[in-house]
């Protein structure tokens, strides 16, 4: 899968821009508040749906403009397409083709992309949530169903803790069921999908790490869930089975409290080094390695669960490593797939590549300069 081109408009800084990307190594070079993520950000928002710095869209259009568009050309496996993506006051419109998209679970993975971000070092010091958002953004780009079942799930939830909320001292046992049999099912299919995919790729993780790391350490993960006596083997049924008890033994305090307290909602990624819970026991090059390592064995993951290798996108990320690890992870990588880079200088980089397009961001305006 390559990215070929990329046309901005009231997009963050950008008034205008126009990217025609090579399949192999691009980069962006610029200083800092320039505009490079944003660039980045925007091919983010195309495969994803969502980004990865703004929770509002109205932080992704251009001060004192009413609507923002991004298009994006790309080639894979399955034919070219040209997606295009509008926000504005009224909402989002998305096009595949030429043609309006009804809902964003339609448009959500027709390119894929994997980024690393500063940011992804949360993903190890962070919270639950973002581990989660972690699945779901992962899990969403490669099977649209997870997200139909994802979404029920999520409106199911807030459907139930409004109920919670309202409920007199004489709640509703029949209510209270139906919404519970809605969150098992969808619930089933969430943690189904994503025990599968982390059984996939905890072994491509710990690989990575152990190269990375020259084996000095063994990195492992497990996923921890909310809901007591689920494991992985089980069938979709067999969860919903669990899940459906576990809400009906935690109803007395869900009603208290007034929210929902068991769920793949609640759920978290435990991530370890020899054995040892990472926040304990890591120290921040150990983190950084660990995001590092979970990244990449997405690549590895999507290629074979799709057949065709998603675009790599690091921004600003190789200050962070050394001369050798920025060399080995770029020239490595630039071998399998399609890989943009943002860096405030190239340093060793440029003497490293043999082939890469080159662009300098200034002001919200990209420009191709000759290598």
């Amino acid at each position: 899968m390559d990215i070929r081109r990329v046309e901005l408009s009231n997009f963050r800084n950008y008034p205008t821009a126009e990217i025609e990307l090579s399949p192999g190594v691009n980069v962006l070079v610029g200083e800092n508040g320039q505009g490079k993520t944003n660039a980045m950000e925007a091919m983010l928002l195309i495969a994803v749906g969502k980004s990865h710095r703004a929770h509002r869209d109205r932080d992704l259009i251009r001060w004192e403009q009413d609507r923002a568009q991004i298009i994006l050309e790309a080639s894979t496996r399955y034919g070219d397409r040209r997606l295009k993506l509008e926000l504005g006051p009224d909402g989002r419109r998305a096009f595949v083709n030429g043609v309006q998209v009804g809902r964003m679970t339609e448009f959500v993975g027709q390119v894929q992309v994997v980024l690393f971000a500063p940011e992804d070092l949360d993903l190890v010091k962070g919270g639950p949530r973002i581990r989660r958002r972690f699945l779901d953004t992962e899990l969403g780009q490669m099977e649209p169903l997870y997200l139909h079942h994802l979404s029920l799930y999520n409106r199911a939830v807030l459907q139930r803790n409004r109920w919670l909320k309202s409920s007199s001292l004489a709640p509703d046992d029949d209510m209270l069921a139906a919404y519970d049999g809605q969150l098992a099912l969808h619930g089933a299919h969430v943690i189904h999908r994503r025990l599968r995919f982390l059984e996939r790729l905890r072994n491509y993780a710990a690989r990575i790490y152990s190269d990375i790391a020259s084996g000095r350490e063994t990195f492992s993960l497990a996923y921890r869930s909310s809901v007591s006596g689920l494991a992985e083997g089980m069938t979709v049924e067999e969860m919903g089975a669990f899940i459906e008890r576990a809400l009906e033994r935690s109803r007395a305090q869900d009603l208290r409290f007034g929210t929902t307290s068991v769920g793949p909602h609640r759920d978290d990624i435990l991530l370890f080094l020899d054995g040892r819970e990472v926040h304990t026991a890591a120290s921040q090059g150990q983190q950084r390695t660990i995001a590092l390592s979970l990244r990449l064995a997405e690549i590895d993951f999507m290629h074979e669960e799709l057949g065709e290798y998603p675009v790599l996108l690091l921004d600003d990320v190789l200050s962070e490593l050394d001369d050798l690890r920025q060399r080995n992870l770029v020239l490595g990588m630039s071998r399998k797939v399609q890989t943009v880079i943002t860096t405030t200088s190239l340093n060793r980089l440029g003497q490293e590549l043999d082939d890469f397009r080159l662009f300098r961001v200034c002001s919200g305006i990209i420009a191709e300069e000759r290598v």
